[in-house]
């Protein structure tokens, strides 16, 4: 199934763009569409009607001839075809192979290369030129606090300390034409580094990347484990090095052949805040009140000639969800699938998250060989530093029940589950997420507590092993299903064409 063509021919955004289209996985909209909300409820509507990715040719107020920038590519990733053509198979393949793939592949590195130049340094603008509303940046959603411009770009930061390098993806909005409002939560990567610059009392140098091969988003979307560079797996995925180039006016180094890339620092100077949020988060809830939170302030912005702006409508809605949830439950599956075999836990079968949930609900599929397994399970995924806004619900499950199937689940849950057990268990008090509005605000305080709190659920939909066996179950702890004997469906199978069947063309 994997093409023969080094990571599907990929190279950069353009290339992602034409794969796309080639295989009817792109849709160029070419009638005027409006920055302010129409463009982001327009991504919406698609997402219900699982239609394609989008390139956004016709912006309102983009669309002269002057204009710095007039296009926008979103929704690259809103279905698993779109991450199985991305990712190098020629077609879609199943979740399980996608999850087998990305095992194989994150712990592999190739490190970048340096390059003199890129095509991103085409353009240069800095001092008086800088300005952010030169990019059709949307006002995604009516209830966010203003046009995020930072909703899929890779946020590069530096270990002061020891060099890493981290890229990772964090909201950013527009506050002045160079000022991008953010939200840094220390237990983050860039969190970590933001704490090392406050101790420093330097300002932080930031890069943010718009636009480039889509891996880079798949894996600054994940929590890569400490110590790894980003990039450097980047490049395993590419099977070649990443060509770098470095920043203009930080010490950072980005992709050559990125669309656009908007550098500046953070102070660390307390009083240097401005008013952030509102934003329409991944959990499909709009995050609280506007908050005085850092700034990027921008010191310059490079980009390629006529540049094509990279975003996404955040949110995961039931029935709509967007690119980030997609990526998300793929990766956060394969990470679980990790952590739970380097634990040691045997009969690991399958890791199943719902693009909705953006991983809050994990379901693990587990050959069940001991009563204690899927507390096994559960405690082995909270206690790792991915659950910090995944895993908040844990439901385990046998190996006849397939974890992606909505009707089996609740097969097993309700006649597997014996409520008022342990099959229920709470762990109260766990770090978590500071975005997850079922929680209460004073629980979600990074300013009073450094991080969220959730409390986590198991639930062990599994077959207890605490039942006597029974003689006229054929000893065994549970009764016989109504599944019917193989035998008897071989023959139905053998017979098929001979039923003659009206009205329905269906095939055995």
């Amino acid at each position: 199934m994997k093409a023969n063509l080094t990571h599907a021919g990929i190279q950069d955004l353009r290339s992602v763009l034409e794969l796309m289209e080639e295989k009817g996985e792109l849709s160029r909209v070419t009638g005027e569409v409006d920055w302010n909300l129409e463009l982001g409820t327009l991504s919406r509507e698609v997402y219900r009607r699982k239609g394609p990715s989008l390139l956004f040719e016709n912006i309102k107020d983009y669309n002269t001839p002057n204009a710095r920038c007039s296009k926008l590519a979103t929704g690259l990733f809103a279905t698993n075809r779109r991450i199985s053509l991305m990712l190098g198979f020629e077609d879609e393949v199943s979740n399980r192979e996608l999850i087998d793939y990305v095992i194989k592949k994150n712990p592999q590195t190739i490190k970048p290369r340096m390059v003199e130049d890129g095509v991103v340094h085409q353009n240069v603008l800095m001092g008086e030129d800088i300005n952010l509303y030169d990019f059709p940046v949307p006002h995604w959603h009516h209830l966010d606090g203003g046009r995020y411009i930072n909703t899929l770009g890779a946020i590069i930061t530096k270990d002061p300390d020891t060099g890493e390098t981290n890229v990772g993806i964090y909201r950013g909005m527009i506050s002045e034409k160079d000022k991008i409002g953010v939200l840094i939560v220390n237990s983050q990567h860039w969190g970590h580094h933001w704490s090392k610059y406050k101790e420093r009392n330097e300002p932080m140098p930031v890069a943010c990347v718009y636009g480039w091969d889509p891996i880079m988003d798949f894996l600054a979307g994940s929590p890569i484990p400490a110590g790894v560079c980003e990039y450097d797996v980047l490049g395993a995925y590419r099977e070649e090095p990443v060509p770098l180039v470095k920043c203009k006016t930080v010490d950072l180094e980005v992709p050559a052949s990125a669309e656009l890339v908007v550098e500046g620092h953070i102070s660390t100077d307390p009083s240097a805040k401005v008013l952030e949020g509102p934003f329409g988060e991944f959990t499909g809830y709009v995050s609280d009140i506007p908050t005085l939170r850092e700034y990027i302030q921008v010191s310059a912005i490079t980009h390629r000639d006529d540049p094509i702006f990279r975003g996404t409508l955040e949110g995961s809605l039931p029935g709509a969800s967007g690119e980030n949830s997609y990526m998300s439950a793929i990766q956060r599956s394969a990470i679980a699938f990790n952590i739970l075999k380097g634990q040691g836990i045997p009969g690991i079968k399958d890791v199943y998250i719902n693009p909705v949930t953006n991983g809050t609900t994990v379901y693990v599929q587990i050959k069940k060989t001991y009563e204690g397994q899927p507390k096994h399970v559960s405690a082995a995924l909270w206690g790792s530093g991915a659950a910090q806004f995944r895993y908040k619900n844990v439901i385990v499950v046998d190996e006849d029940i397939d974890p992606s199937d909505h009707s089996a689940i609740d097969w097993a849950i309700a006649y597997r589950v014996n409520p008022g057990t342990d099959d229920l268990v709470v762990f109260p008090g766990s770090f978590g997420s500071t975005l997850d509005p079922s929680t209460p605000l004073e629980d979600r305080s990074i300013a009073d507590l450094g991080s969220g709190l959730w409390n986590r659920m198991l639930i062990d939909a599994t077959k207890t092993f605490r039942f006597p066996t029974r003689e006229k179950w054929g000893n065994k702890k549970f009764p016989p299903t109504v599944h019917n004997r193989p035998e008897d469906v071989e023959l139905v199978k053998s017979r098929w064409d001979d039923y003659g069947f009206t009205n329905w063309d269906a095939k055995f």
